[in-house]
């Protein structure tokens, strides 16, 4: 079991979890999606995680092929920047997990990089803060791309016994 805590103040942002082997696929069935909040089931069930081996979030690069754009990073939607549609070139190794398994974690003041439609899209970089107001990680909650709490590896850290 492990637990992910702040690498700033020390604080414990998790219970413990226990890893998964892979990350989750996410469900693209609109049916699957809550009524209420339109927002998909989450990509890591409460208690487990994943290391997303994928780049997350920004920095962003403009995409070689702008005919046949892929999304920003995995499991998203397309971003079009003014250059034209972008990739992710984040830190890859993001622990990723259930949003609720961080209960403490805090929007960021004046809800900061937390855009989005019906929730933040997680691709404008860490949107969630420790309660010591250190940023550690990104919430992706919006209505048109996954439910997921992504933590920055080098903001946090593991404690596994």
């Amino acid at each position: 079991m492990t637990v992910f805590l702040c690498s700033k103040c020390g604080t414990a942002i998790t219970p413990e979890l226990a890893e998964l082997a892979a990350v989750p696929n996410v469900s693209d069935d609109e049916h699957d999606r809550d009524k209420e909040t339109r927002r998909a089931p989450s990509t890591v069930p409460r208690g487990r995680y994943a290391i997303d081996p994928e780049p997350w979030g920004p920095p962003y690069v403009v995409q070689d092929d702008q005919e046949d754009p892929k999304p920003a990073q995995t499991r998203g939607p397309l971003v079009c920047r003014e250059e034209g549609f972008v990739v992710s070139a984040g830190v890859p190794g993001t622990v990723l997990m259930h949003p609720e398994d961080a209960p403490d974690l805090q929007p960021l003041p004046n809800w900061e990089n937390s855009t989005g439609c019906c929730g933040p899209t997680g691709n404008e970089g860490l949107n969630r803060a420790c309660p010591c107001g250190a940023a550690v990680a990104t919430l992706a909650a919006d209505c048109f791309g996954p439910y997921e709490l992504h933590l920055d590896p080098v903001r946090t850290y593991a404690f596994s016994h």
